[in-house]
């Protein structure tokens, strides 16, 4: 059999796989890609050897499926989240605060969380902050061992992963788990985002 034929079922599992992920992603409220994957290739009877797509390519499929089912009202989402991120940025300004995740790449939907990056001298500042505050805070385990911590909080509509670095990584260009560059605004820059 010629080798490009043999790789055919491969590149239409992986399709087939991302295009089932962002579904479940956009429909069932799964946040996490490398799940959303898993769960999407079981769905499809794939063996568990199936190459799965990277992170790109479910985004990618992320957005197409949004723009196809879920357009009316999905800008007015991303509006009021960003907003809300902005209160954030605000609010957390001495702890050098980034937007960054689904609410700034408009892959956001309504089971969504805020993602701000924050960096701190410790995270128990960032909590003692927030407590003097009356912001009730909770803790979600790191994926990263450069994290400090993550602590969760609620807004009046939304919640919120803060998840803190030291002060020297500030400066560090952070990745995601497939090796993209993570894109991260401050407060100045989504402000003007929200201008347009």
């Amino acid at each position: 059999m010629p080798r490009h034929e043999s790789q055919r079922p491969s590149a239409s599992h992986r399709a087939n796989i991302a295009s089932a992920a962002a579904r479940l992603m956009a429909e069932d409220g799964i946040t996490d890609y490398h799940q959303a994957k898993r769960k999407a290739a079981r769905q499809l009877g794939l063996p568990e050897h199936s190459p799965f797509p990277d992170n790109a390519e479910v985004e990618a499929e992320l957005r197409a499926y949004r723009s196809l089912y879920q357009e009316e009202g999905h800008a007015e989402l991303i509006e009021a989240l960003r907003h809300t991120a902005l209160e954030l940025l605000d609010l957390l300004a001495e702890f050098h605060p980034y937007l960054t995740g689904s609410v700034l790449d408009g892959t956001a939907g309504e089971h969504s969380r805020i993602d701000i990056l924050l960096f701190a001298d410790s995270a128990k500042e960032v909590e003692i902050f927030l407590l003097n505050r009356g912001i009730n805070v909770g803790h979600v385990d790191a994926r990263n061992e450069r994290v400090e911590a993550v602590l969760l909080i609620q807004t009046d509509t939304v919640e919120a992963n803060l998840v803190i670095f030291s002060r020297q990584q500030e400066r560090v260009s952070l990745k995601h788990r497939d090796g993209r560059t993570r894109e991260r605004i401050r407060a100045d820059a989504l402000r003007a985002l929200l201008a347009e």
